[in-house]
């Protein structure tokens, strides 16, 4: 394909205007279809009301002709149709070698709010795996996995392994040290676009720009600014962050107390810490009902924690289990109202994943992913508001990264 796409990363901090500066761009530019691409349906729902004149439409489930159509063909109508469209990453990251061909076709631009999951391990038993090669159902090319569709069997085949079925004829999965599956976001899709914006923060810390630098993608940094009374993309030059780093070291209150003894360690509160060290989420547990409970004496309306999906029973408690949210989550506001909160996990990026990205000579900064993923979390509260929060950050690493952070001394 000749035609080279212009990526716009606009970074800037969560609540600075980046979708007001989105929509507003989206209302303006009739000259383009739009693609409007966000984590969540409500998010959907506010491009959908907020662009009414543009009319953006949603992929449904419906039946035509008599035939039940899901969302995904519902997108590919929609394309086919050159209609602006709003949804989610979820069915984004469904995108073929369709997709493609219909989002060059239609004049298109992308705005994507937030980075998406574009590398992923893929969790498949070796058994599995090693069946479907000896039944000539899957080959490898160049160290891509293949789906045989010259083999009959293969090319008729209609069961458990659909998902894998599919991966495979999109070219998303990667053999990876002789036994593990890796998929990735196919990269042609950012190229059929027209333009593509991605709103983020910290973009240099997320998977997202590994995955470009991986595929040799080129992209230009923005911020959103307030002009006129008007939220815009403006090219960003020697943009700082200092001023608001010092407004927040007033307004973010970390707790430092012996409740964080728990997290004294390095790999404390890491995801294999909490597979190994059972006994101690009963702790961990006591500590979090007695940060809220004692040291901001809040009531659950108030109160807003985290953990790892998978141990999120061990943990929950009295007075603050209705007030999770998940440890990835990013632009939502539905949270705004919290102004106690409790980090209580220690990020780090996928072992499997951080080797992958080495053995290709691209070494992700751990340090700056904790950061970026701990602030996407923290910016869900009562701060994106600007309103006084409490934090209870019991890794030892999070917390100095965090202060560190604050005090402008990583990036």
């Amino acid at each position: 394909m000749s035609q080279t796409p212009k990526i716009k990363v606009v970074d800037s901090i969560m609540g600075s205007g980046k979708t007001s500066a989105a929509i507003n761009l989206m209302n303006q530019d009739t000259e383009h279809n739009y693609i409007f691409i966000t984590p969540y349906l409500s998010e959907v729902e506010r491009i959908k009301k907020s662009c009414s004149d543009r009319r953006f439409f949603e992929p449904k489930i419906k039946s035509v002709n008599g035939e039940l159509h899901g969302k995904f063909d519902s997108l590919h109508d929609l394309l086919k149709w050159n209609k602006n469209i709003a949804s989610t990453h979820a069915l984004f990251r469904r995108s073929n070698e369709e997709t493609r061909e219909l989002i060059h076709a239609g004049n298109y631009v992308l705005i994507l709010d937030e980075v998406m999951d574009v590398v992923e391990q893929f969790e498949m038993k070796k058994s599995d795996m090693k069946m479907l090669f000896e039944y000539g159902l899957l080959s490898i090319e160049d160290n891509y996995i293949v789906w045989n569709d010259d083999n009959p069997q293969a090319k008729e085949y209609d069961g458990v392994f659909n998902d894998l079925k599919q991966m495979a004829l999109n070219k998303n999965l990667i053999f990876y040290r002789d036994t593990i599956l890796i998929w990735t976001f196919p990269v042609d899709i950012f190229k059929s676009f027209k333009e593509v914006y991605i709103l983020t923060y910290l973009f240099d810390a997320q998977i997202q720009r590994y995955y470009y630098d991986l595929n040799g993608i080129q992209f230009e940094k923005y911020i959103a600014a307030n002009e006129s009374d008007s939220y815009i993309f403006k090219k960003n030059v020697d943009h700082s962050d200092r001023l608001l780093k010092a407004e927040l070291k007033n307004k973010i209150k970390i707790y430092d107390g012996n409740l964080n003894d728990i997290g004294a360690i390095d790999y404390s509160l890491s995801k294999s810490w909490y597979r190994k060290r059972r006994e101690a989420l009963t702790k961990l547990k006591k500590n979090t009902e007695n940060y809220f409970k004692h040291k901001t004496k809040t009531t659950s309306q108030q109160n807003m924690w985290t953990t790892y999906d998978d141990f999120f029973s061990k943990i929950k408690g009295n007075g603050y289990t209705k007030g999770y949210v998940v440890c990835n989550s990013r632009a939502t506001n539905e949270h705004r109202s919290k102004t106690n909160l409790a980090y209580l996990v220690n990020r780090f990026v996928n072992p499997i994943i951080y080797g992958f990205f080495e053995e290709k000579g691209i070494r992700i900064n751990q340090e700056m992913y904790a950061v970026s993923e701990l602030l996407q979390w923290v910016w869900r509260s009562a701060i994106r508001d600007g309103e006084e929060v409490s934090l209870y950050l019991p890794s030892k690493r999070m917390r100095n990264l965090f202060i560190q952070w604050l005090e402008d001394e990583i990036k």
